[in-house]
């Protein structure tokens, strides 16, 4: 891909200081991310500081798995390394962008980049299924838009390659002009302008003129005529654009859309009005294109496809013929509860390396088992020759250490020596038929296994055999969005500033050890639980971390030992009881967190018994204080200020008589979710970050930007017109006083939605419309009315809650707290984990 590409040569490009080790050789890899390592041979990482952690800590890291070339800040010191290739540069950022910028300069083919606040991976991904017969295609893997991710995607072309396809997103001014550098497209897209990443601009003005800039130079673009202020800012720009829409002045005319049941007929009158520029006489034609979907932004994103192969040069009957054949486009990995105790990770539409990559990285994250499968087909169309494909492909199971290759397709049985080198166990299929004549269940145990293949091979019947079987009420987690608000909360504290995680009652009816590997893989530094053997089950699923026990009992001491858990001691008789354990056990120095009362009255020592503790502590061997906490009452409420102030002040007269008693420092924390966001003097050493983590936002304070995490969602089972004077659900309490229309949902208190949203009190969303409860919640079923909600039909979706119906307005309806909600989910209900 990149073997021209010597060390001296990067140094030249991206404006350096290089000191040469005796290692010499091509680079083919750029790393930006030390878990995320492919092969160390022929790898240079970029040490790009993080919002918390610098890059460069992770050097030694690297250094140590055999990567010897390196892009670092002028002030790192090298002197350890003196075999290895060290660049030195003023900003790290700016010399990935430099060296992919100057590869992308090599080549001259065609390249459209994709830029807008909604849909701009929707185009990507389809322009892609729409002209992969004619092209060969490189493009951005996933959701790859951002100032790294560009570089990265970029850094894919090869000589092989005939068109590429990019996608660029912003989320503040002076972003755009360097992702336009790397990519130099060729052709624009202009997506759906929205109200996704507004925050750091003044106005929809400002941020449509930062995402233009991407298309200073391109021979021809594509937008929405229709929106006065993109046309506008195009036309005042002078950029060749061919805009749709439906009014006469555009080159792509909308004449009718007719949505049916299951697809819409959309009718475009092809040439006429002309954009700024863009003067070419093409005669007027008529298409009409059938497309899979219905709703409007597929119907926005589809004929911004239609409109590029126009401009390509493709047939009317042809542009026909590709748009009915567009897929739906996966745009997470998600993870399921499997048969026989196994977790099944789904990316059953896509073959490519990048996007291989990007499912080996979720699957080494999930610790829960120690076997990982992987079921792989056949690669089509990616460029590079085929043998050297699957030896990449070889390489990147060795690198994440895949216990079990099942391998489908001729090409994978024509290189197995490859994969039989990397896994003991592999196995090699024809076809997908092929396997599933050999299947059986009971070959399958506690073990995660990911299911990758090409959209040909029909990989979701695969996937079907794994994936455990339960109602179709599912608690769906975004862990992308986990990691976000973990970010979210970051940005608010000091470098220094540690964040322990609270993973208790099953991470707030989330899932624990799902929420966990995540948070390991974020490098997160303390996990707390309620009680001994939460902390037993995520040691069992490969949980590292150190774990906080919030509620120890003697009788689970042996087991807080032996698991490496660490207790929180909350009075002198637990105090008491875990030295004659420990001295009994001949244990020494274990550490333990003193949790003091300030004020909750729960748990916790008084502030009376303060000096005697710490008495005790001082002459014990038996113990290590790894920390000194307190819990706050109200850090929420602005009203309780004054006492969240009370209780810090004792705090600290506690954490001084403790510390005076002890020769070493311990931590100390007494900061919740909110306080986190309204009291950024109590953060001391390290925060608890609880109910925020999923995107619930207690403080009151728009500190942060969270995203909702959790969606609570079912399905329509059965609908019945009911009318006036009839009543609905036991004891007649659902009073049907005129014609109606009733939909019984696949959900009752049995799954945790409450009774007490009974009688109109709940609301759930259909179709995007609010439909209140009817009548008493029972234990499977729940009945709504639907009327006047149009296109109601069985099986429709329905959300209870989550991003578009918050669970902070469901707990205002039950008058409680979303805690109660999230706890409340039971555990019949399947979760399921994605990422974006």
């Amino acid at each position: 891909m990149a073997g021209q590409y010597t060390i001296s040569y990067i140094a030249d490009i991206v404006k350096g200081k290089l000191r040469e080790g005796v290692v010499s050789g091509s680079i083919e890899y750029l790393v930006t991310d030390s878990r995320k390592l492919i092969q160390a041979n022929g790898s240079l990482f970029f040490a790009l500081d993080g919002l918390r952690r610098s890059g460069e800590r992770y050097v030694d890291e690297l250094y140590n798995r055999g990567v010897k070339n390196f892009v670092v800040s002028t002030l790192f010191n090298a002197s350890a390394y003196p075999d290895a290739n060290f660049i030195w540069v003023g900003n790290v950022l700016e010399a990935l962008q430099l060296l992919t910028a100057r590869h992308r300069s090599h080549f001259h083919i065609p390249v459209i980049g994709i830029t807008g606040s909604n849909g701009k991976t929707i185009v990507k991904e389809w322009l892609n299924q729409l002209i992969e017969n004619r092209y060969n295609i490189v493009r951005s893997p996933k959701s790859y838009n951002s100032q790294i991710g560009v570089p990265l995607s970029v850094w894919e072309m090869n000589a092989t390659h005939t068109l590429g396809i990019f996608e660029a997103g912003i989320s503040q001014p002076g972003e755009m002009q360097q992702l336009a550098s790397v990519i130099q497209p060729t052709i624009g897209v202009l997506t759906r302008i929205g109200d996704a990443h507004s925050e750091n601009f003044s106005s929809t003005e400002q941020k449509t003129e930062e995402k233009l800039k991407l298309f200073t130079s391109v021979e021809w673009m594509v937008a929405h005529g229709d929106n006065i202020l993109v046309r506008t800012l195009i036309e005042k720009k002078g950029l060749p654009c061919i805009f749709w829409g439906k009014s006469g002045g555009n080159q792509v005319r909308v004449t009718a859309i007719q949505k049916q049941v299951a697809y819409t007929l959309i009718e475009l009158a092809m040439g006429g009005g002309s954009g700024k520029k863009e003067n070419t006489t093409i005669p007027k034609s008529s298409l009409v294109v059938e497309l899979p979907f219905t709703d409007d932004a597929s119907i926005e994103n589809a004929i911004a496809c239609c409109c590029v192969l126009w401009k390509l040069g493709y047939s009317n009957e042809m542009i026909a013929e590709r748009m009915c054949l567009l897929k739906p486009v996966e745009m997470r990995l998600e993870m399921k509860k499997g048969i026989n105790n196994c977790s099944v990770i789904n990316d059953s539409y896509i073959a490519d390396i990048s996007s291989l990559r990007i499912a080996l990285d979720f699957l080494q994250q999930q610790q829960q088992h120690k076997k990982h499968t992987v079921i792989l087909s056949d690669f089509f169309e990616t460029g590079i020759a085929e043998e050297n494909l699957y030896i990449e492909i070889s390489n990147a199971l060795r690198q994440k250490n895949i216990n079990r290759f099942i391998g489908i397709g001729a090409r994978l049985q024509q290189y197995q020596s490859l994969f039989r080198a990397v896994c003991n166990e592999t196995e090699l299929y024809t076809s997908t038929e092929a396997f599933l004549q050999h299947f059986h269940s009971s070959r399958f145990q506690n073990e995660t296994i990911l299911v990758k293949g090409a959209r040909v091979f029909g990989f979701e019947r695969i996937s079907a055999l794994f994936e455990h079987k339960a109602h179709q009420t599912v608690l769906e987690v975004n862990l992308s969005a986990v990691v976000h608000n973990l970010r979210q909360y970051q940005q608010l504290l000091q470098p220094h500033t540690r964040v322990m995680a609270m993973v208790k009652a099953f991470s707030y009816g989330s899932g624990s050890f799902e929420i966990a590997n995540v948070l390991q893989f974020c490098k997160i530094d303390y996990l707390a639980v309620a009680y001994t053997d939460e902390g037993v089950e995520l040691r069992k699923a490969g949980i590292s971390l150190p774990i906080m026990v919030m509620n120890p009992e003697p009788e689970s001491f042996g087991l807080l030992t032996e698991y490496h858990l660490e207790p929180e001691i909350f009075s002198l008789p637990i105090l008491f009881a875990l030295k004659d354990f420990l001295k009994s056990q001949g244990i020494l120095h274990y550490p333990v967190h003193l949790k003091i009362d300030t004020g909750m009255h729960r748990l916790g020592f008084e502030m009376a018994e303060i000096p005697a503790l710490a008495d005790m502590l001082s002459d014990s061997t038996f113990f290590r204080v790894q920390s000194v906490f307190s819990h706050l009452a109200g850090s929420e409420d602005p009203e309780l200020d004054y006492f969240t102030h009370q209780q810090v002040q004792a705090y600290m007269e506690a954490c001084r008589i403790l510390q005076q008693a002890l020769p070493y420092h311990f931590l100390r924390h007494i900061a919740n979710s909110a306080a986190i966001v309204r009291c950024p003097p109590f953060h001391f050493d390290m925060v608890r970050l609880g109910i925020g983590l999923y995107g619930v936002n207690t403080s009151g304070v728009a500190r942060v930007d969270l995203r909702e995490a959790a969606t609570l969602k079912t399905t329509v089972a059965q609908i019945k017109k009911v009318p006036a004077g009839d009543t609905v659900g036991y004891s007649r309490k659902g009073k049907i006083e005129k014609d109606s229309i009733i939909a019984t949902i696949r959900i009752g208190y049995a799954d945790g939605y409450r009774r007490v949203f009974s009688n109109g009190v709940g609301k759930v969303l259909v179709r995007g419309q609010l439909a209140p409860v009817t009548g008493n919640i029972a234990m499977d079923m729940t009945m709504i009315d639907v009327t006047g909600i149009p296109g109601v039909q069985e099986g429709d979706e329905v959300i209870i809650f989550g991003e578009s119906l918050s669970i902070t307005k469901l707990a205002e309806w039950a008058q409680t707290i979303p805690y109660e909600i999230m706890t409340g989910i039971s555990q019949r209900v399947q979760r399921v984990y994605f990422e974006e």
